[in-house]
């Protein structure tokens, strides 16, 4: 009769009998117990595995949130740029810019007081965008850098910054 060191171990061998591991010639006894032993994770495995996984979450949040205030800034010049363009063409067929109290909505309908016969239809622009912070450019005719100065007062909403919170303008 087979003694067994540990109560599992008759558990395991009816397990084996089962299968029919114990009549295979190349079975050996050492090795199942070294397969039990081996089977599933350790906790200090797994804890590995999730430090592991943090540090490259934080290593991609750190490299990708920035990339969101660059593309906000990118986003301000292009329409700042597309804004422009409109103003141009706003002066080659009307003469002038518009004045500060008409503001940049000229660029989408007749402002009074514009000649409508030289006004184009449809506007110079489809629709006056917002700047990525969810609120209007700031337009002045005549402007302290230019005839027409448009610009954004960045993140903080606020005169001056630096990085996001600094100032985007058509004369930068």
């Amino acid at each position: 009769m087979t003694r067994f060191r540990h109560a599992s171990e008759s558990w395991h061998l009816s397990r084996l009998r089962s299968r029919n591991l114990a009549k295979d010639p190349s079975f050996r006894w050492g090795d199942a117990r070294r397969r039990r032993e081996e089977d599933g994770f350790t906790l200090v495995e797994l804890m590995v595995v999730i430090v592991i996984i943090g540090l490259l979450a934080t290593i991609v949040a750190l490299n990708v949130l920035p990339s969101g205030d660059t593309a906000r800034i990118q986003k301000a010049k292009a329409d700042i740029a597309t804004i422009e363009q409109g103003l141009e063409m706003f002066k080659l067929q009307t003469g002038v810019y518009p004045t500060t109290t008409q503001g940049l909505p000229a660029l989408t309908s007749a402002p009074a007081g514009i000649d409508a016969s030289r006004y184009q239809a449809g506007g110079y622009i489809k629709r006056l965008p917002d700047d990525p912070w969810q609120r209007p450019y700031l337009y002045a005719s005549p402007g302290r850098h230019s005839t027409a100065d448009i610009w954004t007062l960045g993140a903080d909403g606020k005169e001056g910054g630096e990085g996001v919170d600094a100032d985007i303008g058509s004369w930068m």
